[in-house]
């Protein structure tokens, strides 16, 4: 898994990183946004344009948001590799561990 998406973007997804994406792979859950390890090319474009800095490299992930990683497995393997964001659209659900994360402060 190249990227992951790290708690700040929960409640948030501003979506700025799915517009730097060049090969569509940053999907939208209920709550947050999921990198598809499958699709990503590890270009590294989402990364700088991410308002609340909640991009990693896997290896750069700090260990309080390792978790992250194992939701985007869990979310990948219960939606599939769907050929594009932008074609499957919205998903409408998350993995487990962030369904259970109260609400995020967006100040």
């Amino acid at each position: 898994m190249p990227y992951v998406v790290a708690q700040p973007c929960v409640d948030v997804r501003d979506k700025a990183c799915v517009d730097e994406c060049p090969v569509d792979c940053i999907y939208e859950g209920k709550r947050s946004l999921y990198i598809n390890p499958n699709e990503c090319v590890d270009c590294g474009a989402c990364e700088p344009v991410c308002p609340t800095e909640a991009i990693f490299y896997e290896d750069d992930l700090p260990d309080e948001w390792a978790w992250c990683k194992d939701a985007a497995i869990e979310f990948f393997d219960e939606v599939g590799d769907l050929g594009g964001a932008s074609a499957a659209g919205p998903i409408g659900k998350d993995p487990k561990q962030v369904e259970e994360l109260p609400p995020q402060n967006q100040a």
